[in-house]
C-alpha cells in the first residue's frame, strides 16, 4: 500500500487529536477567514489551502468519516513508524489494503457517506476553478436572561429573508437552533443549507446563570445573618420567601430547588450567596447596642489569624 498524498487533517485545522466538535468548527472558520479566495484573488497557494481546509473540515465535522480516518490515520502511523506510538494498534490492516493511496481512500470514504461530500471532494480534487463552499449560514442572537427563562418567538432577517424562529425555554449559551433549508443557496445549482442559529445571553445585573442553575448574590444585615430570619426575595419566577438559618455565614449559599431554568424535561436550581451589607451610616440606636455587643463577645475572630501569620516567624 502506498501513503503517497496523505493528508493530516487536523493539522491542517491546527487542533490536536481529541478536539471537540466545538474546536473543529471554531478552527475551521478562523482558518477559512484566513485563506479565503475573496481575500486571496490569484494566490494559487491560498486557493490550495482553504480547498484543503474544506476538506478537513468535510472529514472531521461527520461522526463517521471521522471515524473511518481516524482508523486510516492510526494504520499510517503504523506502517510508517513500525509501531503506533501515536495511536492503539487496533485497527482493521486488511480493509485498508485494498486502498493503493490516500487520494483512493479518500474517494471510497466519502463514496459512502453521501451525496453532498461526494460533490465536495469532486469540486476539490479534479476543477481548480471550482470552489467547494460549506452553504449553511450562521447567525449570532442575543437574547435577555428572561427569554432564555421563559422561552420567546424571534423573527430574524436572513438573506434578505423573513425567518421565524422559536427559542425554547431554558436554552442554554452557546446551544445552536438549526433551521433546515434556511442558509445560503448554491449559485446555478440550487442547493440550499441550513441556517445555524448560536444562541448568547445578555448578561442581568441580578441573574447569572451556570448551565440551568441561577445564581444571585443576596445582601443581608447582621442581625438577619446572627438570629436567623424569614425574608422576602424577588426571584426570576416572581416574590417569594427564603429562610436564613440561625448562625449564617457570609458566603453561604441557600438553594431553592427548582426554581432554576428548565429545558425539556431538566430542571435547574436557585442559589442565593449571601452577602454581609453594612449600612453608610449606623443610626444613634443601632450604636449603643453595638457597643453592648462588643463589650460581651467572647470570640475572637482573629485568633486562628494570628496563629497561621506567625508560623514560621523567625
Amino acid at each position: 500500500m502506498s501513503f503517497d498524498g496523505f493528508k493530516d487533517y487536523f493539522k491542517i485545522l491546527g487542533i490536536s487529536r481529541n478536539a471537540t466538535d466545538k474546536e473543529i468548527k471554531s478552527a475551521f472558520r478562523k482558518r477559512a477567514r484566513q485563506f479565503h479566495p475573496d481575500l486571496h484573488p490569484h494566490d494559487e497557494r491560498a486557493e490550495s489551502e482553504f480547498k484543503e481546509i474544506n476538506e478537513a473540515y468535510e472529514i472531521l465535522s461527520d461522526d463517521d468519516k471521522k471515524k473511518s480516518y481516524e482508523e486510516y490515520l492510526r494504520y499510517w502511523f503504523k506502517n510508517r513508524n513500525g509501531n503506533s506510538r501515536d495511536f492503539d494498534s487496533k485497527n482493521n490492516d486488511k480493509r485498508f489494503d485494498e486502498n493503493l493511496n490516500f487520494d483512493d481512500f479518500l474517494s471510497d470514504l466519502i463514496g459512502r457517506f453521501g451525496e453532498v461530500g461526494q460533490e465536495i471532494y469532486s469540486n476539490i480534487s479534479s476543477d481548480k476553478n471550482v470552489q467547494s463552499f460549506n452553504l449553511d449560514a450562521e447567525f449570532n442572537l442575543q437574547i435577555s436572561f428572561f427569554e432564555a427563562l421563559n422561552g420567546a418567538k424571534k423573527n430574524l432577517l436572513v438573506n434578505d429573508e423573513r425567518i421565524g424562529v422559536k427559542i425554547p425555554k431554558g436554552i442554554e449559551k452557546g446551544s445552536i437552533i438549526r433551521i433546515k433549508k434556511k442558509g445560503n443557496i448554491q449559485s446555478g445549482k440550487g442547493k440550499r443549507g441550513d441556517l445555524l442559529i448560536e444562541i448568547s445571553i445578555k448578561s442581568h445585573p441580578i441573574w447569572k446563570v451556570k448551565g440551568l442553575d441561577i445564581y444571585a448574590d443576596l445582601p443581608i444585615s447582621l442581625d438577619e445573618l446572627a438570629l436567623g430570619t424569614n425574608i422576602s426575595v424577588a426571584s426570576p419566577q416572581g416574590d417569594t420567601y427564603l429562610l436564613i438559618p440561625s448562625g449564617s455565614l457570609p458566603g453561604q449559599k441557600i438553594k431553592l430547588e427548582g426554581q432554576g431554568l428548565q429545558y425539556y424535561e431538566a430542571q435547574g436550581d436557585l442559589f442565593f450567596t449571601l452577602q454581609l451589607n453594612f449600612p453608610e451610616k449606623w443610626s444613634d440606636e443601632e450604636l449603643p447596642l453595638l457597643e453592648k455587643l462588643r463589650s460581651v463577645r467572647l470570640y475572637d475572630p482573629r485568633t486562628s489569624w494570628f496563629d497561621l501569620a506567625c508560623t514560621q516567624r523567625k
